[in-house]
């Protein structure tokens, strides 16, 4: 297996049309490139000149040692990780690149040295991390709600709601308020209402307008910004979405915003929820993925969407002496 450090262009080429976050894009990664702490890699593995897997990280020398992270920590991404394209459909022929790829990327990175750490957030596509486990690695299950649109209409997919979801979007139709997509502007607003609102629970908000503008910007139609407003143009609540080519993300806002006693969230996720099966971005995008899957106050919630609870997994170094490392890490970043 050889490993490669490509430029943006070959991994624009090499990127599969499926099985991809949206950070995966190359439009995101250039935005990761400008602002993201650290030194962004592209580290593609070939067979022969065939790319059979993929793996963008961002690497922060610092003077405790070097930290490697896909995602990099503190820019709102929730997935990442390696993309693994085997050429064959054999089972043992896929477990054979993924295993490959897995310990060729890993020695490239170095993660046998005492002072590397190593953490990558993978995507729900990726389904076996046996391998970093065998790397003598911590591996840990997490999970996202994901609702699959593909083939639906809005009618079925409002009847699988909960009988209190749907009444909540009942009620919010009711209002005499308006939901529409906004732009970069509406994404400031958006911003500058969640940043409120982590300031208000004493929590420090890690994104900056920069980076997100930026983000919104360069991946154009795979960003939606949806604000309800009353009719004389108040804000009230507003979310930011991003696309990949398979589903849509939650990504920013939705603070909670009540209009005449009726939280309008629910509203507003319908309203995305119903532009995916009638209007999408791109017309491969079959679902949404609400997150949260991992705050218990949060699936109350969530779980009402009757949405599929989809497993993902975290990988990074483990070991006593990488303990003392992480601390260290977090004290210098501080």
């Amino acid at each position: 297996m050889r490993i490669e450090d490509i430029a943006l262009d070959d991994w624009s080429r090499a990127l599969p049309d499926r099985g991809i976050e949206v950070f995966h894009t190359p439009s995101a990664l250039s935005v990761l490139d400008d602002h993201a702490p650290g030194e962004l890699r592209l580290y593609a593995g070939f067979k022969g000149e065939q790319p059979v897997g993929l793996f963008p990280v961002i690497v922060q020398n610092r003077s405790v040692g070097t930290a490697v992270f896909s995602p990099p920590p503190g820019m709102g991404i929730p997935r990442l990780g390696p993309i693994v394209m085997p050429t064959s459909p054999k089972q043992r022929k896929r477990e054979r690149v993924n295993r490959k790829f897995t310990e060729a990327v890993l020695d490239e990175i170095g993660v046998d040295d005492s002072l590397t750490l190593f953490r990558s957030i993978c995507t729900a596509a990726y389904t076996d991390p046996r391998p970093y486990r065998w790397a003598d690695m911590d591996v840990e299950t997490k999970f996202t709600y994901l609702l699959d649109l593909d083939d639906r209409s809005p009618d079925d997919v409002l009847k699988s709601f909960s009988k209190s979801l749907r009444r909540e979007i009942g009620d919010g139709e009711e209002l005499d308020i308006r939901i529409e997509r906004e732009g970069v502007q509406g994404a400031r607003t958006v911003y500058d209402a969640t940043k409120r609102r982590y300031e208000e629970q004493d929590r420090t908000f890690p994104l900056t307008w920069p980076y997100v503008r930026d983000l919104v910007t360069r991946l154009d139609d795979r960003s939606r910004v949806y604000v309800a407003r009353t009719p004389e143009g108040r804000f009230l609540s507003g979310i930011t979405v991003l696309y990949s080519n398979d589903a849509g993300y939650f990504w920013q806002g939705g603070t909670r915003a009540t209009h005449e006693n009726v939280s309008i969230n629910s509203l507003l996720h319908w309203h995305v929820i119903r532009d995916i099966i009638e209007d999408p971005p791109i017309e491969s995008v079959t679902g949404y993925d609400l997150m949260g899957a991992n705050t218990e106050r949060l699936c109350q919630y969530k779980s009402k969407f009757a949405a599929e609870l989809v497993p993902y997994y975290v990988t990074e170094s483990s070991g006593p002496g990488m303990e003392v490392a992480k601390r260290a890490y977090q004290m210098v970043a501080r």
